[in-house]
């Protein structure tokens, strides 16, 4: 992630509890693959943040190669 990218994700807050979301290790899955990765998320609830640019690039890449499998 970028500098700017990170920057702004320090100031996102949790719509659901109002608190601060802080870098964490979570695990995404998918068609029953699972990846450990360092996102910003909610302590209190778990709610996880993906940035716009992984949903996009680096996510998009992965959904479309499992699938092709």
């Amino acid at each position: 992630m970028s500098k700017e990218v990170t920057q702004q994700q320090l100031n996102i807050v949790c719509v659901k509890c109002g608190i601060k979301l802080t870098l964490g290790k979570v695990t995404l899955s998918y068609l029953g693959s699972s990846f450990p990765v360092e996102l910003y998320k909610c302590s209190a609830c778990g709610l996880v943040y993906i940035p716009e640019e992984l949903a996009n690039g680096k996510m998009q890449q992965v959904e479309a190669a499992l699938e092709d499998k």
